[in-house]
């Protein structure tokens, strides 16, 4: 039987080499963000998420936690945190279960088949069981504001252009400020 940490090397090495661009947190294996497309013929088809997965100490025994970065409009997905509410991962993981299956089977099922019944979302839930079709024009809008690619590789770009300035010794506070000016 194979020791957790060497498991959680093996699954993440799996999802680095597979098709997915991951990309890990603090130079560890046990958090990373994950670039997750949706599904083909759905209406989240073109939108593009960066998931955060954090995989605790007793990974595979213990589920991980997974959530969405950017915003999406779904009854089972909390729009606030991106916290995901899915059986398989919240109630009956399993430790035959990898990070690829997350990716290949579970998100895109959760997706393509909604559970208004069990909102994180109340609001998709309703307009979902209300109104189908403005809840599929709601959620293409959502995909084209905040899950197009180059949203998300510019926040990369962002986020690494922050960590040049914080790492460069050089500190900004508001006292830098120039007055009268706005914040953009």
């Amino acid at each position: 039987m194979t020791s957790p940490s060497k498991r959680r090397e093996m699954d993440v090495m799996k999802l680095m080499m597979s098709d997915y661009s991951v990309e890990t947190v603090n130079d560890g294996l046990s958090e990373f963000n994950v670039l997750f497309h949706g599904p083909k013929e759905s209406t989240y088809e073109g939108g593009v998420w960066k998931v955060h997965v954090e995989l605790p100490d007793a990974y595979p025994y213990k589920s991980p936690s997974i959530g969405f970065v950017n915003k999406i409009f779904h009854p089972n997905v909390d729009e606030l945190s991106g916290s995901v509410c899915l059986d398989v991962i919240n109630q009956s993981w399993s430790p035959m279960f990898d990070l690829l299956n997350i990716f290949e089977v579970f998100l895109p099922q959760l997706l393509l088949y909604p559970n208004p019944s069990d909102p994180l979302n109340g609001d998709a839930a309703s307009l979902m069981m209300k109104d189908k079709t403005q809840y599929e024009q709601k959620v293409k809008e959502y995909c084209e504001r905040y899950a197009k690619a180059e949203n998300i590789v510019k926040s990369k770009e962002d986020e690494e252009s922050e960590e040049e300035d914080i790492s460069d010794g050089h500190c900004t506070s508001s006292d830098d400020e120039i007055p009268g000016l706005e914040d953009p």
